[in-house]
């Protein structure tokens, strides 16, 4: 194959599915596949992970394999230094291991939400951007920083992270680590759809649903979006006060909700925001759901890259 014509695997691991797709180094997506994630532990996720993989490269031929998975991430080995229980058993994960192992191709590994990061960076919404901070709103809350171009990770490879940041209310679930005063706690997806059951006095039921009861006319539903969107937004507001981006970039699953969510978002960070930092752009992300996927892909092109001679 010439450069022109190498394809990669993107992997995003998440707490309801696993995806994989074959993408370009421009960022098109040539074929995806998905299976829900596995409950019986990290072995079962990593199965499922490269029995994905031996679906796409029965159809189509790859360079190399990126993946972004939940947790803390030693690059380096490729290996899950530490997750919170979004996924049963996920720290010590040997990702990189055991998709070499597999495969036989080389793998790239960094955080999920580092990976969408890596995607919106290069051909999304932070693309030609000083710095960038990036929200995924999902089955978590994750963020990610990019500094001239690049990422950002930090000394130990948690920078830009949001989910275990305080508030001043309580979740009526728990965050990944299990506490309930953690911004995860009351804005992720599942946090959104629990709020609503404990307000309505109904049985959980998946956001999507919620998200219909809110379109359909349902008060209770509005306040409970519009509350989310509320405190992302202050919390936000502090968050750029402290790093100071060029552009905040929203993505996720739940960030799908589009206007109904953004907008309080982008109004509680203007109130809440200080001097000229309230006048920073907030954007959605351009890859939609894709990110991760083509970022991961996009991290094994870059691999590729730097490693030829």
């Amino acid at each position: 194959m010439t450069s022109g014509q190498k394809r990669w695997i993107g992997i995003d691991i998440g707490g309801t599915k696993v995806a994989a797709a074959v993408a370009t180094s421009d960022g098109d997506v040539i074929d995806t596949v998905r299976a829900a994630t596995p409950t019986a532990g990290r072995e079962a996720v990593l199965e499922t992970a490269t029995a994905l993989v031996d679906r796409l490269r029965a159809d189509h031929p790859v360079a190399g394999i990126g993946v972004g998975a939940p947790g803390i991430i030693d690059r380096v080995r490729g290996r899950v230094v530490f997750a919170s229980d979004i996924l049963s058993g996920w720290s010590g994960a040997e990702v990189r291991g055991e998709l070499e192992a597999h495969s036989g191709l080389p793998v790239t590994v960094d955080n999920d939400v580092r990976a969408m990061a890596h995607g919106e960076n290069m051909i999304g919404a932070g693309r030609g951007r000083s710095s960038a901070l990036f929200v995924s709103i999902g089955t978590g809350i994750g963020g990610a920083l990019t500094v001239g171009g690049q990422l950002y990770h930090g000394a130990h490879g948690t920078a830009g992270e949001l989910a275990h940041l305080l508030v001043p209310v309580s979740g009526a679930i728990g965050c990944g680590c299990g506490r309930t005063d953690h911004l995860e706690a009351v804005a992720s997806g599942p946090a959104m759809a629990a709020e609503y059951a404990a307000r309505a006095g109904v049985p959980t039921q998946p956001l999507q649903k919620v998200v219909a009861l809110m379109r359909s006319g349902d008060p209770i539903a509005r306040a409970v979006v519009t509350d989310a969107g509320t405190l992302l937004g202050r919390v936000l507001a502090g968050v750029a006060t402290a790093f100071d981006p060029e552009v905040i970039v929203i993505g996720g699953g739940a960030a799908q909700i589009g206007a109904d969510l953004l907008s309080p978002l982008t109004s509680a960070f203007r109130v809440e925001a200080m001097g000229p930092i309230a006048e920073t752009a907030i954007l959605p992300a351009r890859l939609g759901t894709d990110a991760p996927l083509v970022g991961a892909a996009l991290l094994a092109a870059a691999t590729r890259i730097e490693v030829t001679p």
